[in-house]
């Protein structure tokens, strides 16, 4: 699920932080730059791990900062495609589920990778799965509620680049379709035994 990531980097250092040891300031102004921010084929950054190497310093012409090499390792939230992991249902529509792990909520599951038979209840805008049961050859209704933990397996991931796009002659930025998609989502099942709510199979 986390993993590191190495990268290379010019650093500005506005002059206020001079007073601080070199390590210290390049360390907080990755952190301010990165933590918390998706970076396109690389990942959710949760926080900068370490600094590998240092570069020599130089000083722009107009421009009092300083910019320095670096070459870093950070911890990145990117799991693996196939890997399981547990969150909570966020939001139900009749695409499929929304999940959120605490820091992330950008993992959807569509419609057609819920358990099956499923039906999405117009009413209490939920997915219910219709669980079988033997003896009659009817079903039980199993509620997938908001809030509930649930159990999915990842399938795929999807970046997009949400840069700013370039001002148009007027000077009035250029609005896209990019600009409301999220940077980073996963896309997830839960139709196989195991998946689904904890409290299908715990109880």
């Amino acid at each position: 699920m986390f993993v590191l990531s190495k990268m290379t980097s010019i650093v500005r250092i506005e002059p206020k932080q001079f007073s601080k040891q070199l390590p210290d300031a390049l360390s907080d102004a990755l952190n301010a730059k990165l933590a918390n921010k998706v970076v396109k084929d690389v990942g959710l950054v949760i926080a900068l791990y370490d600094i590998l190497e240092i570069g020599e310093s130089h000083v722009m012409a107009g421009d009092g900062a300083s910019h320095t090499k670096v070459i870093f390792r950070l911890l990145v939230f990117r799991p693996f495609i196939e890997e399981i992991l547990t969150g909570k249902i966020k939001s139900s529509n009749k695409e499929g589920l929304t999940l959120n792990l605490g820091f992330f909520d950008d993992i959807f599951v569509p419609a057609e990778a819920l358990q099956h038979p499923c039906r999405f209840g117009e009413s209490d805008q939920v997915w219910v799965w219709e669980y079988p049961t033997e003896d009659d050859g009817g079903h039980h209704d199993l509620f997938m509620d908001p809030g509930e933990e649930i159990r999915f397996r990842v399938t795929s991931e999807a970046f997009v680049d949400t840069s700013p796009s370039a001002p148009d002659v007027k000077g009035a930025a250029v609005v896209s379709e990019e600009d409301s998609k999220i940077p980073y989502q996963i896309s997830a099942s839960i139709n196989e035994p195991g998946l689904g709510l904890l409290s299908w199979w715990n109880s």
